[in-house]
C-alpha cells in the first residue's frame, strides 16, 4: 500500500485524545497569495465529525494594466469645437459621433482585480474611476477604493460614488455625473445585439456590478433598461459598461435613463423612497422602540397604555411626548434614580467692601464705620469720628407735634 493510499486512513482514524485534530497545510508555493484550506477533524465518544475551515486572506489590488504603458490621450478629433463640458468635439457630422464610436480600451474584472488599497485606512475614501472601467496602473497603491460599492456605502447626494460632484440637471443626451436633484438607479442601454436570449444576456453582464432591481428589454428597438438596488451600484455600472460589448461586438451606449412616464412605476419608486427612508429612521432610533412602534413587543404596549394616560382619564400621550418622558426616565436611572434639575441662584452675593473704590459716595470713614458695624461687638469708633465718640445715625425729624412753633 502506497503513502496516498494510507493518508485518507490516518486522517479518519481515531485518535486516543479526544480533542485532538489533524490539520492539512497545502504545499504550493502560491499560498501566501491563494486563500488557505485547513481541513480539521474531531472524534467524540460516540461518532467522528469532520469540519471543513476556509480562511481567505486579503489580497491586494491588481494592477489593471502596466504602468509604463498608461497614458492618458485626448479624444480623437471628429467635429471643430471641442466641448470641455461633454468632454468630446463638436460641429462635425452627427452620424460619426453618434456611429463611429471607439470600444472601450480595458474592462473591469472584480474577481480578479479587487483588493485593498490605501484608501482602505481612511473611511470616506471614494472608488476608483480608473478601476471601474479597468486601466487603472497603481493597485495597491491607488488612493482609491478598488471593490464594489455596498449598501453600507453612503455618500453626499450631491457627489457620486466617484467624488465627482453632480449638477443640477442631466445632460442633453443623458450623459455625464448626473444630477443632486432625482436619485436615479436606472440606466439606459443602446445599441444592443438582439439574439433569443438577450434579458438572459444583459442580466449576465449587468449583475457583475451590484444587484439588480428589474430589467426591462425592448428587442424591437435593441435597447433595455436596467434598474440597480443601489444608487453607488448604478454609477459604477454606467462607467464599467460604458462602450463595452455584450457577447457580440457592439458599442453600447450607455446612459442615465429619463423618468418613466407609466404610473404605476412612480408609484413603485415613491414606495422604494419611503421604504429607504423608513429604514433610515429605524437605524436612528432605539431598537425597543422601533419594535414598539411596530408591534413586535406587545408588554411594551400594554405598559404604554397604562402609563401612557399619567393619572388623566380618557388621555392618551402622543408618540414626542411619551419618548420623552420614556428618555427622561431612563436618564434618571444612570443618575441614580433622580432627575437632576438646573441648580438656581437664590441670591446674589453683595461684593466685599475691600473692592470698593475710593471717589464714590461714600466717604473713606463712612466705609471703615461699616466695616466696624459687620464685626459685631466691641468695635472702636474712633476711625469714624476722630474723637471716639459715637457716630449719629443721621439726619433726625420731629414727628411728635403739630406745633408750628416746633
Amino acid at each position: 500500500m502506497t503513502e496516498v493510499d494510507t493518508l485518507p486512513q490516518a486522517i479518519m482514524s481515531p485518535s486516543p485524545d479526544p480533542d485532538a485534530s489533524i490539520d492539512l497545510v497545502p504545499t504550493d508555493p502560491r499560498a501566501e497569495t491563494a486563500p488557505e484550506t485547513a481541513l480539521a477533524t474531531t472524534t467524540t465518544t460516540d461518532k467522528k465529525k469532520t469540519v471543513k475551515r476556509i480562511v481567505k486572506k486579503r489580497r491586494p489590488a491588481r494592477p489593471q494594466v502596466d504602468p509604463s504603458t498608461f497614458k492618458t490621450e485626448p479624444p480623437p478629433q471628429t467635429g471643430t469645437i471641442f466641448n470641455i463640458w461633454y468632454n468630446k468635439w463638436s460641429g462635425g457630422d452627427r452620424d460619426d459621433a453618434l456611429y463611429n464610436k471607439r470600444a472601450a480600451a480595458g474592462r473591469c474584472n472584480v474577481a480578479r482585480d479587487s483588493g485593498f488599497t490605501r484608501a482602505d485606512r481612511q473611511p470616506g475614501s471614494y472608488f476608483c474611476l480608473f478601476f471601474a472601467r479597468g486601466l487603472c496602473p497603481k493597485g495597491q497603491e491607488c488612493e482609491y477604493l478598488h471593490r464594489l460599492p455596498g449598501l453600507h456605502d453612503i455618500f453626499n447626494p450631491n457627489i457620486d460614488c466617484f467624488g465627482r460632484e453632480k449638477h443640477s440637471d442631466y445632460r442633453d443626451d443623458m450623459g455625464g455625473v448626473g444630477s443632486f436633484l432625482r436619485q436615479n438607479r436606472t440606466l439606459y442601454v443602446g445599441k444592443i445585439h438582439v439574439t433569443d436570449d438577450i434579458e438572459e444576456v444583459v442580466s449576465r453582464h449587468f449583475q457583475e456590478w451590484g444587484q439588480i432591481d428589474r430589467i426591462r428589454v425592448l428587442p424591437a428597438r435593441g435597447v433595455g433598461f436596467v434598474t440597480y438596488t443601489n444608487e453607488a451600484n448604478a454609477q459604477f455600472g454606467k462607467e464599467a459598461m460604458a462602450h463595452q460589448s455584450l457577447d457580440h461586438n457592439e458599442v453600447l451606449n450607455v446612459r442615465w435613463a429619463t423618468v418613466d412616464p407609466n404610473p404605476q412605476a412612480q408609484k413603485r419608486e415613491a414606495r422604494l423612497i419611503e421604504e429607504q427612508a423608513a429604514e433610515a429612521v429605524r437605524r436612528a432610533l432605539p431598537a425597543e422602540y422601533v419594535a414598539e412602534i411596530e408591534g413586535r413587543n406587545p408588554e411594551a404596549t400594554k405598559r404604554r397604555k397604562l402609563e401612557g394616560t399619567f393619572g388623566l382619564q380618557g388621555y392618551e400621550a402622543p408618540d414626542d411626548v411619551w419618548y420623552a418622558s420614556e428618555k427622561a426616565a431612563l436618564e434618571a436611572r444612570k443618575n441614580g434614580g433622580l432627575l437632576e434639575a438646573p441648580e438656581e441662584q437664590l441670591s446674589i452675593e453683595p461684593a466685599p467692601v475691600e473692592e470698593q473704590q475710593d471717589g464714590g459716595i461714600f466717604s473713606g470713614s463712612t466705609l471703615a464705620a461699616l466695616k466696624g458695624y459687620s464685626a459685631g461687638t466691641g468695635v472702636s469708633f474712633k476711625a469714624a469720628n476722630g474723637d471716639g465718640s459715637k457716630p449719629s445715625a443721621g439726619p433726625l425729624v420731629g414727628y411728635g407735634s403739630d406745633d408750628e412753633d416746633d
